[in-house]
């Protein structure tokens, strides 16, 4: 019986734990580590702060579901992974034993890169949903005395669409209150224009976005760097295509939240275990999603290493969305499976990408099939059935973790919400 353990717990490691258990049943052993007792659905932390989800809405307790589909689970948090000895060292001092690894932690968040950024600093996240909590009473006070705001994603990220979206979702709620009059927003990115998502744009998410926000008097900066950011104030260099400055920016703001930058985190990218990672501790992969020099490491998610699709003026990473995760979960399951039974990895994950962006009472979709240029399928829409189907999205989801059902998702939501069918 071969112990075949999944690190982390989140949109990757939920669904990769539930979906190897199905696969290789009660032959052999499935084990789900996590540092939180919960999952979280992030993609609903946008809609966190004013109010439209509790953070209690957008959790599940994961101890009695893995129970019931026999899968171990272990609350607690891993130290290192020492794929030497295919062994995981944990933070109370206890290590556990695999034949199979699965790294699905998810990145650590790079606030420390940039001064002043982050829940630490002076602005709010909706990374986590412990942080959009904190964004909520931050949010709170502002409304006590609304002005500026200042939302977008710094150097070296790789997730917009959240910047976006929470930008667009506080703009309507702002409207919704009569007071979106009182309220300047900025929107700040590395990208090299609005709609670039670290794809290189998909469809014609450029004009989409760009309309959507001089629709709503949303003034931007692109190509930009943060300096730092100050108590109320944010400092700002803009690059021309050259990356020579062409502008600095000093943004006086009463609210801000501003996406970080990405790293592996610690207990993979400290793991001193050569070939395991790049520099920046994203696990490194093959196209089986197994780790080129530990043959029984496989890795699934935001912590796996993709090179950005192409050179931009301020450095952005490549997303990995919610349709490309689910490819990456389903093909290795498949390929330990096939690893347990003597025979080589065959599945290869197709990296796809089907995104839904709430825009407060509209949104904005986008299908690119396969997720990293050139493509076979490049499709973008917009309008308000976008915004209904994030919150089906979300309901759809929460009941799959929730059951503990390992069906694709994104392939449902494909044929089902996106009333999609026969694109091909």
């Amino acid at each position: 019986m071969a112990r075949i353990v999944v690190l982390g717990a989140g949109i990757g490691g939920v669904p990769m734990a539930y979906e190897m258990q199905e696969m290789v049943g009660k032959d052999h052993e499935v084990i789900s580590i996590s540092d939180s007792a919960t999952f979280h659905f992030v993609p609903s932390n946008p809609w966190i702060p004013p109010k439209w989800r509790k953070p209690e809405d957008i959790k599940v307790e994961l101890a009695p579901i893995m129970k019931k589909k026999g899968i171990e689970f272990i609350q607690k948090a891993a130290t290192k992974v020492d794929p030497e000895n295919n062994r995981i060292e944990m933070a109370d001092g206890s290590s556990v034993d695999y034949d199979y690894l699965i790294i699905a932690t998810g990145p650590r968040l790079a606030f420390d890169e940039v001064p002043g950024l982050g829940p630490e600093g002076y602005t709010s996240s909706v990374c986590h949903v412990d942080h959009a909590a904190i964004a909520a009473k931050d949010w709170d006070s502002f409304m006590e005395n609304p002005g500026p705001i200042v939302i977008g994603a710094v150097q070296g990220a790789s997730c917009f669409g959240p910047a976006y979206e929470y930008m667009m979702i506080l703009e309507t709620e702002l409207r919704k209150r009569k007071i979106r009059d009182q309220v300047p927003i900025t929107y700040v990115t590395s990208e090299p224009y609005i709609g670039h998502l670290g794809l290189g744009g998909v469809g014609d998410t450029k004009g989409l976005l760009e309309s959507a926000l001089r629709d709503k008097t949303i003034k931007w900066i692109t190509n930009a760097k943060v300096d730092k950011i100050e108590d109320g104030m944010m400092y700002v260099t803009e690059v021309d295509e050259n990356s020579e400055v062409k502008q600095t920016h000093e943004l006086p703001f009463k609210h801000s939240m501003m996406l970080p930058a990405f790293t592996g985190i610690d207990a993979v990218r400290h793991s001193g275990a050569e070939g395991l990672t790049n520099p920046r501790g994203f696990v490194l992969v093959d196209k089986y999603q197994r780790n080129p020099t530990f043959k029984n490491v496989y890795s699934v998610g935001v912590c796996v290493a993709i090179p950005p699709v192409e050179k931009t003026p301020v450095p952005v990473g490549t997303p990995k969305t919610g349709y490309m995760i689910e490819s990456m979960v389903t093909a290795t399951a498949h390929n330990i499976k096939d690893q347990l039974a003597g025979k080589e990895p065959s599945d290869i994950p197709s990296l796809s990408a089907l995104c839904l962006a709430d825009l407060g009472d509209t949104g904005v979709a986008f299908l690119a099939v396969p997720q990293i240029p050139p493509r076979n399928t490049t499709w973008s829409n917009h309008g308000r059935w976008v915004h209904i189907a994030k919150i089906g999205f979300e309901k759809y989801f929460m009941r799959k973790i929730r059951k503990g059902i390992s069906e694709p998702f994104y392939e449902r939501m494909l044929l089902k919400v996106m009333g999609v069918v026969r694109l091909k």
